[in-house]
């Protein structure tokens, strides 16, 4: 059985908020809140088209005025200028924990403990495949039914990797807690889900992981960013994320992994990589892991793609998690009761928790010709996303989404069903990304 990590909460982070906020009933109340919003100034960081309102950074955030000076600054007078040399002069070597010391702090996690390499699916099998290795006579891996599918599919591929010795077992939701038992040897879950925005206890669930004797596992994916996280007051072994949604690093972003400190020795890779090595510019043979997060990297990092979230992150340097977080459930309150204000457009339904503390950064309706709505919406201005089988999804990224957006998009919204303008795109092909 697995020893309980060290209790401590993470020093930095910010205390849940725990309010229901208050509504505003005309349009112009909300411009007089973005008026005084504190993170107001920061919408200027950002690239975005005038009349666009983009509700679709839990899905890929926009462009920063920072990665796109960081992006050309590399181009341009690093690899353009001094090449190889850039390696040393600019510290290209050691981009990957540096930027893993800047998301730490949005994870409640300590600068060595978070890493920034690969993808979230490559990091989430470096470290089941890991957990899988030290398992003992264990051999059952616990996850949600419905969990984002790379999650699922990355663990059922490890899971036939291996062979009969170890089995995928998912749940729902509601039988999760009795699913996780002293067979299990690890618990990959999601914090806020993609489809619903639900968001777990991390604490809860975490410790009765440990109570079983498994490891926890977090995907960060739809959180980082968006809404505080404590990994270490949850006493999370394990944790991934993606840094294309409210991280804002663009499409195809490196990905993050964390592991808590007290496991940074006993936890051994098995992509043992060039680049994971402890002294890899020795050249030999046999491969020895690099201490601490180091033994994580794999293979030569995509320097551009790295730039670029390097300056994205920084307009995190200038923001407070706990009022990211109170400006997030305010838009996700409002839009929720704009569109329903004198009862929801007919045919559309609320498909996340009606406790805005317990969703994350976005919320979705469901109608049966979601698909057709969004489209519609999209031509209107107004860009959320689709997930199948009939969800629209709106995200709150809470940087650069204002209150008078938020209250537009309601409005739109309500229009394109009540005159059911949806019905000119219904009959259209589905394109191929949603």
């Amino acid at each position: 059985m697995h020893s309980p990590p060290p209790s401590s909460a993470h020093p930095h982070a910010p205390a849940p908020v725990a309010t229901r906020p208050s509504v505003p009933v005309t349009r112009e109340e909300c411009i007089g809140l973005d008026a005084a919003d504190p993170l107001g100034r920061l919408r200027t960081e950002f690239a975005l088209a005038p009349g666009l309102i983009y509700l679709d950074g839990n899905s890929l955030g926009p462009l920063t005025q920072a990665a796109a000076r960081r992006v050309e600054g590399m181009l341009h007078d690093e690899w353009g200028r001094d090449l190889i040399k850039s390696w040393n002069v600019h510290g290209w070597i050691d981009l990957p924990k540096r930027l893993g010391a800047k998301i730490a702090r949005l994870v409640g996690a300590d600068a060595d403990e978070v890493l920034v390499a690969d993808s979230t699916s490559i990091n989430l099998f470096k470290l089941a495949a890991a957990c899988a290795r030290g398992r003992g006579r264990r051999r059952r891996i616990v996850s949600e039914a419905g969990n984002f599918p790379t999650d699922l599919y990355v663990l059922q591929g490890l899971a036939g990797l291996i062979g009969a010795d170890v089995e995928v077992v998912v749940a729902e939701r509601a039988e999760l807690r009795a699913a996780i038992d002293t067979d299990t040897f690890l618990v990959v879950l999601t914090h806020v889900h993609y489809k619903s925005g639900e968001c777990f206890d991390m604490r809860a669930l975490t410790e009765h992981a440990h109570a079983m004797g498994a490891r926890m596992l977090w995907d960060l994916s739809h959180s980082v960013g968006a809404l505080p996280v404590d990994l270490h007051a949850s006493g999370a072994d394990f944790a991934v994320g993606c840094t294309y949604k409210y991280l804002n690093g663009g499409p195809g972003s490196p990905a993050f992994l964390y592991v808590r400190r007290d496991l940074h020795e006993s936890v051994e890779p098995v992509l043992t990589g060039w680049m994971g090595h402890g002294a890899p510019f020795e050249f030999t043979d046999e491969y020895a892991p690099a201490p601490g997060m180091a033994r994580h990297r794999c293979g030569t990092p995509s320097l551009l793609a790295f730039a670029a979230l390097d300056g994205a992150l920084d307009v995190f340097a200038k923001t407070d998690l706990a009022e990211l977080r109170r400006k997030s459930l305010a838009l996700s309150t409002l839009f929720v009761s704009a569109v329903e204000a004198g009862g929801a457009p007919p045919g559309l339904t609320f498909a996340s928790p009606r406790d805005p503390n317990s969703r994350g950064s976005h919320v979705v309706f469901a109608h049966a010709d979601g698909y057709a709505i969004m489209q519609a919406l999209i031509e209107r201005g107004v860009v959320g996303d689709f997930r199948a089988p009939d969800r629209l999804r709106f995200g709150f990224a809470p940087l650069y989404v204002r209150h008078v957006d938020v209250w537009d998009a309601a409005q739109v919204l309500r229009t394109v069903i009540e005159t059911g303008a949806y019905r000119a795109v219904a009959s259209r092909a589905r394109a191929s990304v949603t």
